[in-house]
């Protein structure tokens, strides 16, 4: 995080008149979304009394959260003509990210922003850990020790008692190209139902991960069933690709046949593009 010197005649930049704020601060402080606090961009909506919401906010909410009138379509021109001459800082800039752009390049920096912070990647939800990407495997390691490892670019995996009552979650990291990939198989259990979900996330960015491309391979005597796909990146949901239906899908019918005494095996090879 920078720390503000005493101001230099000569050197510093120009500041407002209130002698402390550039006046480049001042202009980005004009695009604070009066609900999130982060930068309202085009487009740019208000109420009717002039209160930004951003776009993302705004899809959210019917009535402005500071005047509480019916919110509508109405689009602030004035500072979507400013915006073009403001620079923005990230976001993250708290946890000690010094970038500053354009508004046309705020977006993707910010999801590949190395001090953005991240949700735990073990599935579940239970566990409130929030860190750094370069975090996320020593947590996994050292917090949900049921996570086994494997280095191979080709392996099997395995999960155990997979017909159990109730959801479950099967974790395996299987290392290679010198990235870390989680190959996950996700029980849900709704109405008597039991559905299965098996995928790939890598310990990366979406763009590190659209260089890769993963296959998973289920046999039994009577069936053989593959499934490829470009693996999930840490930036990303897993219930996205469950609702989406972006993972191999299965039932409790389909599991039985792969299952050999409740113990399922699953073949997992991960390619370069």
């Amino acid at each position: 995080m920078s720390h503000h010197g005493s101001p230099s005649l000569a050197t510093d930049a120009p500041v407002t008149d209130t002698g402390t704020t550039p006046p480049n601060s001042f202009l980005v402080s004009l695009f604070e979304c009066h609900i999130c606090s982060d930068s309202a961009l085009p487009p740019i909506l208000q109420c009717q009394n002039g209160h930004l919401v951003c776009s993302n906010c705004r899809s959210k909410l019917e009535f402005c959260p500071t005047c509480r009138i019916l919110l509508g379509s109405i689009r602030n021109l004035a500072l979507e003509k400013l915006v073009n001459s403001v620079q923005f800082p990230c976001k993250y800039a708290p946890w000690g990210c010094e970038r500053i752009l354009a508004h046309t390049d705020i977006a993707e920096h910010q999801v590949s922003c190395g001090f953005r912070s991240y949700t735990c990647p073990f599935p579940g939800g239970s566990c409130k850990w929030l860190g750094l990407m370069n975090d996320a495997m020593p947590h996994l390691m050292d917090q949900h020790r049921i996570v086994t490892t494997q280095e191979a670019e080709d392996t099997v995996f395995f999960a155990s008692d997979i017909l159990r009552p109730g959801a479950f979650d099967w974790v395996m990291i299987q290392c290679c190209f010198g990235f870390n990939f989680m190959v996950i198989l996700q029980k849900m259990e709704r109405y008597r139902d039991q559905k299965f979900c098996a995928f790939v996330k890598l310990i990366g960015t979406h763009q590190q991960a659209q260089n890769f491309v993963y296959k998973l391979e289920l046999h039994c005597p009577r069936l053989h069933v593959t499934w490829k796909a470009t693996p999930r990146s840490l930036q990303e949901e897993l219930g996205t690709a469950i609702m989406h239906k972006e993972c191999l899908m299965f039932n409790s019918n389909v599991a039985k046949l792969y299952a050999t005494d409740g113990n399922f095996s699953m073949n997992v090879k991960i390619s370069r593009c």
